[in-house]
């Protein structure tokens, strides 16, 4: 249980995907301008990579991993090339089953997303769990615990950004400092603090 908890703190934080690996970057910066459709996309991304990651875990160490099919005889086929396309298409189908859900009970959440809804399909820090559990070996409980941290720390990211350009909107900035400016340095300086997660789990 220490492990899975430890593992879970380490996707949150230390391997966090927006500030430490600088993955999904797109829509970290486009839906932290108000703090409702940060928190909208930080339980939508922490969905998504709790659904998919462990989903992918399965259909890979099922179907596509190398000697996966020997109980139908087929031991000697390796389908792992065909992993990328797979992992796509479950999470096109988990996004598109949130969309389903948004637009049907919280309208006004799926209207704040707007377009970029859809973009979580190929974003790249939903794909980029997939991709580590295989690389890393990780267990199917390792998965599931991996991909609701690194969730989880998207969601973390994201909201305090979300809360930091809320407050400077009402800050009388430099002519070429307002909007994204601003918004890069914000993210530059909480890369430097969640940089010191990934130091202290060096240690």
């Amino acid at each position: 249980m220490t492990d899975l908890w430890s593992l879970f703190l380490s996707a949150a934080f230390a391997e966090n995907m927006p500030l430490s690996l600088f993955l999904g970057l797109c829509t970290f910066l486009a839906l932290s301008r108000r703090t409702e459709s940060a928190i909208g996309l930080g339980v939508a991304v922490t969905g998504v990579m709790g659904v998919s990651v462990p989903l992918n875990h399965l259909i890979y160490h099922a179907l596509l991993a190398p000697g996966a099919l020997a109980w139908a005889g087929f031991g000697e086929l390796d389908l792992s090339y065909l992993a990328l396309i797979a992992f796509i298409g479950v999470i096109a189908a988990t996004v598109q089953l949130l969309e389903m859900v948004l637009d049907r009970y919280f309208p006004r959440v799926h209207a704040a997303f707007g377009v970029f809804l859809p973009l979580l399909t190929v974003q790249c820090a939903i794909l980029a769990g997939s991709l580590f559990m295989v690389e890393r070996h990780y267990t199917l409980v390792q998965s599931a615990v991996f991909g609701l941290g690194s969730g989880t720390g998207f969601a973390i990211a994201v909201v305090m950004l979300a809360a930091a350009r809320s407050r400077l909107a009402y800050a009388d900035l430099p002519a070429g400092l307002r909007g994204l400016g601003i918004t890069f340095i914000l993210a530059g300086l909480m890369s430097l603090g969640f940089a010191s997660f990934a130091r202290m789990a060096a240690l």
